[in-house]
């Protein structure tokens, strides 16, 4: 009890001073809980939007998903007759049963073919009015539809994009544009994350998504008071037999939220790391903190051991105060975390995907693993500092001394921090060597981990050399105070790398990232010039299937000497060594195909292998299986027969275009798959005639003017588009990643602040002999910018490494530039100095504020 009110009474001395620490747990634990409440609360949201959505049993058509996903590559959805309709209603079991149809691989334009469907990526969901989802829709405006010009939309797609009643829309599918006049506008009585729903009546559902009347894609069924959905499930399987999907409501609602959970987890533990990485900077700034903390109270420490506290009871009183400043910001961190959540779930919303606070998830373990993870990590970081306060001896109270500097310690982590640095080069070497992007990139890793640990323990030794130099080039020329600014930095190398090594890992992580965005584009930009023969490429950004009247559109473009229809197909293939192996793809294309890609074959000639009854294989495959020139591959194609086609080419696997892709003409597909069954086209390549290149450009675009899904691209616009997707997907990480840059600056904000507490009485002496407070706080400024800079030096160089150690190993998968983004380079690194010079902005205003007298004064 002595202990725990001893290390109180430190914390409430101290309280200015613990109180960055604190910001800076407080951060990271709210960052994680506001993750798990996040991705908790979009799980119950979309856990009751299932729920509320399956029927007792669902009855779907052969081929349709667990899920429900009724797109496939025909654009169709796939459907069961009506008869199957009459004969579930004759189930044992059943009290009633509807026929739906619906579809998501559709597009819908408002009059002036504007795109209605969602930015945030859900679903665009086109199907007929039915009991079902009148469960979980309610019409607020209007009525259902009833004809074929009648239409209804949800009210949420309404006011986002100003719809009324009477307005009229038009539904794009692979069966051709139905235009209707919006009837009615329901309202969701579920959360609706985010979908464009807009709802036909049955039969023109019918006619508009598959082509056809008397089908359904979905028999909605009913169970009769006393029946379990498991027996109902049985007595319809009884009675239409096992050629249809049959799923209870729970078996529905599983398999639509394990394709939710598969995103949610990526984005959770992403989120995740990118907190882990705050606490790992966060444990340098506890460190330092305790540690200056322990050296100043050198002479109190002293004192209790000369009346009797023992080592323990020195080294527990400090890890206590570590305790309290652990549990004090994590429970401050679990409530901020769930107003980060709450943040997040209005950010969404803004985007498109609705998310009501009435489904705000907390659940028991959140705060009990934000409190858990901040306790603990913080008195980890202090358990050095405690360690060192326990060593401190009863004759350190009878003088001025500070907590003793173990030599031998620091010259044994400086020559450990060089041995793991030099394995960690060692290991990036290997990986930067490796043959195949698998095994390299386990060395990669495990040399990030090891350099990085490396740069830490030798940070103290680095820190003589690098703050000299930046002292030679930048603070000499500010005279005597650049010099004191320089000895400042200088005085303690280990608080110094320290502080340095939390800005270190977050630059670090930002220059390697830079480093790889930048050369995927060059190297992409590169591919594109030497292997794209054609002028223009269209397609779904959505990755949605390309509808026949657009292709009939694209192609009836004046000016345009070619169009090339590219589609992939599903297959089994069986090679010569008599394996089978499912789950392939053949690209099927027209023959200009071979003059649209220019890919480099190690055997045979590409156009070749768009004569009839004729393929290519990939270099790679062709190894694994013997494959040679003349040999013979058995195609199963999913939708289709099976194909006994001749291997005409082989393509290399030196290319990051179209890598691993197999080849065969349209034509030679068709032999085997119905047309009804065909897939549609994934993309489509245009060349213009010559010289018309401008104006098949605008003409093309002009074509597609009723299809706003498709984007015409030429390959400027198609090198731009992929700069600015990774551009994007970068500053999302660097946003993330701002997290552990704002601890680390708060870390150099408290080493400055408790330097200039520890210096107190030298800073008075020197204000006594002449130095004036400007002087002073440009002293303590440059002093935390060299720090700064310290840490951006270590860390861009340490970033570039890797960098360059991960572009080989995507140079194995055809991207062979690499590019070093020295604008982003130069300009963190200019950025470490104004950080610099923020973090300094208040200890240097305290410090110039300080009575001389009282300063003189300070023991």
């Amino acid at each position: 009890m002595t202990v725990l009110k001893t290390s109180l009474r430190n914390v409430l001395a101290h309280k200015g001073r613990m109180v960055l620490s604190a910001i800076a747990v407080l951060l990271s634990v709210a960052f994680v809980c506001g993750t798990l409440v996040f991705t908790d609360t979009m799980n119950t949201t979309f856990d009751k939007l299932f729920q509320a959505t399956s029927s007792d049993v669902t009855v779907s058509a052969k081929g349709a998903s667990d899920s429900g996903e009724t797109t496939s590559g025909t654009g169709k959805p796939p459907v069961m007759p009506a008869s199957v309709l009459n004969r579930v209603r004759h189930a044992d079991g059943v009290k009633s049963a509807e026929g739906t149809v619906f579809s998501t691989s559709v597009t819908v334009v408002d009059a002036d073919r504007h795109n209605l469907s969602p930015s945030s990526g859900a679903p665009t969901i086109v199907g007929s009015w039915n009991g079902n989802d009148a469960r979980t829709m309610k019409i607020t405006s209007g009525r259902a539809p009833k004809g074929p010009d009648q239409v209804m939309v949800d009210a949420d797609t309404a006011a986002k994009h100003h719809l009324r009643l009477g307005d009229r829309i038009g539904v794009i599918s692979a069966v051709g544009t139905h235009t209707a006049k919006i009837s009615g506008i329901a309202s969701f009585t579920v959360t609706n994350p985010g979908a464009a729903v807009f709802y036909l009546d049955t039969e023109t559902a019918q006619r508009t998504l598959v082509g056809q009347r008397g089908v359904y894609t979905n028999v909605n069924v009913t169970a009769a008071t006393g029946v379990s959905d498991a027996q109902l499930k049985k007595n319809v399987v009884a009675e239409i037999g096992r050629g249809y999907k049959v799923q209870t409501a729970k078996e529905t609602a599983d398999a639509n939220q394990k394709d939710v959970k598969s995103f949610m987890n990526v984005m959770k533990y992403g989120m995740l790391g990118f907190a882990g990485i705050a606490f790992l900077v966060g444990i340098f700034l506890i460190i330092n903190t305790f540690s200056m903390l322990v050296a100043q109270r050198t002479r109190e420490i002293g004192l209790l051991r000369a009346i009797g506290s023992t080592r323990r009871q020195v080294n527990r009183s400090v890890l206590a105060e570590a305790l309290l400043l652990g549990a004090f910001g994590s429970v401050l961190g679990v409530g901020a975390g769930v107003g980060i959540a709450v943040g997040l779930m209005k950010l969404m919303g803004k985007m498109g995907m609705h998310l009501s606070t009435d489904d705000l998830t907390i659940a028991w373990t959140t705060p009990v693993a934000g409190v858990l993870l901040g306790v603990v990590v913080t008195v980890l970081a202090a358990y050095l500092p405690a360690r060192r306060a326990g060593r401190v001896s009863p004759m350190a109270a009878l003088r001025d001394a500070h907590a003793p500097a173990d030599a031998r310690a620091g010259r044994v982590r400086a020559l450990l921090g060089l041995l793991l640095t030099g394995a960690g080069g060692c290991t990036l070497y290997v990986a930067a060597s490796a043959n195949k992007a698998a095994a390299g990139s386990l060395w990669l890793g495990l040399g990030v981990v090891l350099t990085l640990i490396g740069f830490v323990m030798v940070g103290p030794l680095l820190a003589g050399g690098v703050v000299r130099v930046l002292g030679a080039l930048l603070l000499r020329v500010f005279g005597p105070v650049g010099r004191m600014a320089e000895r400042n930095a200088l005085r303690n190398p280990r608080r110094t790398g320290a502080t340095g090594a939390a800005l270190m890992i977050g630059l670090a992580l930002v220059a390697c990232l830079s480093v790889v965005g930048s050369s995927m584009v060059a190297s992409a930009g590169d591919q594109l010039d030497k292997t794209v023969g054609t002028d223009f490429i269209v397609q779904n950004d959505g990755g949605q299937p390309i509808v026949p009247q657009a292709v009939k559109a694209v192609k009836a473009t004046p000016g345009l000497q070619r169009v090339t229809e590219y589609k992939v197909l599903d297959a089994t293939l069986t090679t010569p060594d008599g394996r089978t192996t499912r789950n392939e793809t053949i690209n099927a294309a027209d023959p200009t195909y071979a003059q649209d890609l220019r890919t480099k074959t190690v055997a045979g000639t590409l156009a070749d292998a768009y004569r009839p009854g004729s393929m290519s294989v990939f270099e790679g495959f062709a190894k694994k299986h013997g494959i040679k020139v003349g040999s013979t591959v058995a195609v199963d194609f999913r939708d289709g027969g099976t194909a006994e086609l001749t291997v005409r080419a082989i393509t290399s696997d030196d290319t990051a275009i179209d890598k691993g892709a197999m080849y065969a003409s349209i034509a030679t597909a068709a032999r085997y798959v119905p047309a009804d069954r065909m897939p549609l086209d994934q993309l489509l390549f245009a060349t213009a005639r010559d010289g018309q290149e401008k104006t098949a450009y605008k003409a093309l675009k002009s074509a597609l003017r009723d299809y706003p899904q498709y984007t015409v691209r030429d390959q400027t616009d198609y090198k731009k588009a992929l700069k600015d997707q990774i551009g994007q997907l970068l500053n999302m990480i660097y946003g993330l990643l701002a997290l552990a840059i704002i601890v680390a600056i708060l870390g150099v904000v408290n080493t400055l602040a408790l330097s200039v507490v520890e210096r107190t009485r030298e800073i008075g002496l020197m204000r006594a002999i002449g130095l004036s407070r400007r002087q002073l706080r440009r002293m303590i400024r440059l002093e935390s910018v060299v720090i700064a800079l310290f840490g951006a030096l270590l860390g861009l160089g340490l970033g570039m490494g890797w960098g360059a150690t991960a572009q080989k190993l995507l140079a194995l998968e055809g991207l062979n530039i690499l590019d070093i983004p020295w604008s982003t380079i130069i300009t963190v690194f200019v950025g470490a100095a104004f950080v610099g010079l923020a973090a300094a902005l208040i200890p240097a205003f305290r410090a110039g504020r300080m009575n001389v007298l009282n300063a003189i004064a300070t023991e």
